[in-house]
């Protein structure tokens, strides 16, 4: 039996720079999530991925939110398909790192 593969690209930056896209083939079983997928790059390909996730909190943490093909999803609900997947961070927040935004208002934050 073949192994499913996606191939997952994603658009890479730090907060100011501009941004790149790179691709992972990733392996997965049906039922797997984007963020199954997500953290087998970073524990395998990329080290240096920059993604956000609290699942100690029942999938309720709302912090894995990202753009898949163009549409905001909850990375650890949306399940891996075969083929190409474009993820991105959001839009409307700012970035911090490669799929990592703000997610707290400016006056909820710590600032220095």
């Amino acid at each position: 039996m073949t192994q499913k593969t996606a191939r997952l690209h994603i658009q890479r930056a730090i907060a100011g720079a501009a941004a790149h896209t790179e691709v992972f083939e990733v392996p997965f079983e049906p039922g797997n999530s984007v963020l199954d997928g997500l953290r087998w790059i970073r524990a395998t390909q990329d080290p240096s991925l920059a993604i956000r996730f609290s699942c100690i909190n029942a999938n309720a943490c709302k912090e894995c939110m990202l753009e898949l093909d163009g549409k905001v999803v909850y990375a650890c609900t949306q399940r891996l398909r075969a083929g190409d997947m474009h993820l991105a961070p959001l839009a409307n927040k700012a970035l911090v790192q490669d799929l990592v935004t703000e997610i707290a208002p400016r006056d909820e934050r710590l600032l220095d």
